[in-house]
């Protein structure tokens, strides 16, 4: 029965988007919450902000608000990573510690807590971008990745194979590396760090040994210090490509597989020392030898799965996010989804140009009604230049995100291929070439 309008949770969601708000109104019980935005999108991933002038700016509307705060959400990489448990600790609401955020989101402080209780890692090592002759960390060999410690969304991540491409994205990551990682600074500032990471800061580069095989993604959490894996997805890239064709959910691999990422999920967010808080892993699996290898950690909400587990499980997985940030148990209600599979298909152009012809949104509803199953959420606008779109990868460009679920792998593709289709986008000013595709 839904409680009265004057006793339902205010929960405030940070980077609160429209792209969301309706899988975070289709959760159970929605009706016994209040959502409220806290800090834009914008604020958070374009404007030149400072994390103390988002704090001053989040602390005002809080302040403001005639009623109880009873949870402070996020689903974004940092800053809104690290905002959710500076600010919860501020105004007493559950969350995970900042250090455990920091731990997972600094690429090379996550590696060495990793190496202490897993081996499913690459080597991995620092490059000194300070250097006149940046040289890859002694001991690895090519072909490696080159990223900033703290990045999102494949941001300055490059996939080199000789001494060429590796100065070549040195520079790259050298020019592009204080955006974020400068910020990033000022909350390791807050945080006593082990002598291991003195003098290493947010401005450093990370080499890490290529892996190879099927991309998957877990996704659980950690409640009362338990750590609890609760989905695992495949990831497929475009052929010949680093960038994502699709995630799908859930996975195809095989049991014995799924139960090593469970198990080495849950060592790896028990030595970070998260809890009352969800989290996403990436992980690549070699089908020739067995093995599984640890990509990185998301310490967040992954925002971007909701739809599927919608579509399967019946249910967004932001219920879990809303159920720990009130103290309350995540696991989910009895029932299931309509569907057997879904995915979240990445519609990208691996050319620059700009796009056009982009629908209303009357269009994509309509093309919504026509093909059960689907949502779209488109990436530009009408006329936008495609490079000057936020958090693209370094190989291609994002236009629209499909999901889609069906009965099978062939629905989905059936459904996404139509969608594609529907959309009717057209490209120019596209240069020769393009973005070129990677094959780490």
């Amino acid at each position: 029965m839904p409680v009265s309008r004057d006793q339902r949770k205010n929960i405030f969601i940070i980077g609160m988007d429209e792209a969301n708000l309706r899988t975070l109104e289709a959760v159970p019980d929605a009706d016994d919450f209040r959502l409220h935005p806290l800090l834009s999108v914008k604020e958070l991933q374009e404007d030149a902000t400072t994390v103390d002038e988002l704090l001053t700016r989040a602390r005002a509307v809080l302040d403001a608000h005639e009623g109880s705060i009873d949870a402070i959400v996020g689903y974004w990489d940092f800053p809104t990573s690290t905002l959710v448990p500076l600010l919860s600790k501020e105004y007493g609401t559950t969350s995970t510690s900042l250090e455990s955020v920091v731990k997972c989101e600094h690429k090379y402080w996550s590696r060495l807590e990793q190496q202490k209780v897993i081996d499913q890692h690459p080597r991995f090592g620092i490059v000194d971008l300070d250097s006149d002759d940046p040289q890859p960390p002694e001991g690895m060999s090519f072909p490696m990745w080159l990223k900033p410690a703290l990045a999102y969304s494949s941001e300055l991540a490059f996939g080199v194979s000789d001494m060429g491409e590796f100065r070549t994205a040195v520079a790259e990551i050298r020019g592009g590396i204080a955006r974020v990682g400068k910020p990033f600074e000022a909350i390791l500032d807050l945080l006593e760090l082990p002598p291991e990471m003195a003098g290493v800061g947010g401005q450093v580069c990370l080499a890490e040994e290529a892996m190879t095989g099927i991309q998957v993604a877990v996704e659980g959490y950690a409640h009362q210090g338990e750590v609890t894996v609760y989905g695992v997805l495949d990831s497929i890239n475009y052929p010949g490509s680093s960038s994502f064709l699709r995630h799908q959910y859930p996975s195809t691999l095989p049991a014995p597989v799924i139960q090593q990422l469970h198990q080495v999920s849950e060592r790896t967010m028990r030595q970070i020392g998260m809890d009352n808080a969800t989290f996403s892993i990436e992980f690549f699996y070699d089908p020739k030898t067995g093995d599984v290898s640890l990509l990185e950690i998301n310490p967040r909400h992954s925002q971007s799965h909701a739809e599927m587990f919608h579509f399967v499980d019946g249910v967004p997985n932001h219920h879990r996010m809303f159920r720990l940030a009130l103290g309350g148990d995540p696991a989910l209600p009895p029932g299931g989804g309509r569907y057997k599979v879904a995915a979240k298909w990445y519609y990208r152009w691996f050319g620059e140009g700009r796009v056009h012809q982009v629908p209303t949104a009357e269009e994509i509803a309509a093309i919504e009604r026509d093909i059960p199953g689907v949502h779209i959420d488109m990436v530009p606008a009408e006329g936008q230049k495609l490079s000057t779109v936020h958090g693209q990868d370094s190989y291609s460009y994002e236009v629209a995100h499909i999901f889609t679920g069906g009965d099978d792998e062939d629905d989905l593709r059936r459904k996404f291929d139509a969608c594609v289709a529907a959309l009717g986008l057209s490209f120019d000013e596209t240069e020769p070439g393009g973005r070129g595709r990677n094959s780490s």
